[in-house]
């Protein structure tokens, strides 16, 4: 189980450690962000901090309907308790998304200091 807390902010926050390919580890403070379908965003001073491979680039459509392009690295976060390589793609902001979410029930009380849970079913 992954446990977190709702901001003042009002924004769901959990804390997950990245690795990189040499096994630096970084924990990070990331959002859930349930319109995000990819994995996982991270700032580019982490992804050059862990030494993150890089994939390609990718394109999304962004929530004010604008589109852009972006940098696509491979990152290996501790997801309830395994070790997990997911795409993490370059963004200003500590996302996670969907994807990572997928096969796991979200719950968010939400307060500020309200509980987040990520568990599996």
């Amino acid at each position: 189980m992954i446990t977190g807390t709702v901001t003042p902010d009002i924004e769901a926050t959990i804390r997950l450690p990245v690795r990189g390919p040499d096994e630096r580890e970084q924990e990070i403070e990331a959002v859930i962000d349930t319109g995000f379908n990819g994995f996982i965003t991270l700032p580019p001073a982490v992804i050059t901090v862990l030494g993150l491979a890089y994939l390609g680039r990718g394109r999304a459509i962004l929530a004010n309907g604008s589109e852009e392009l972006f940098d696509i690295h491979e990152a290996t976060v501790i997801w309830d308790g395994q070790a997990r390589a997911v795409e993490a793609e370059a963004a200003t902001d500590v996302l996670i998304g969907t994807s990572l979410l997928y096969g796991y029930d979200l719950q968010i009380h939400m307060v500020e200091g309200g509980a987040v849970t990520i568990a599996r079913p």
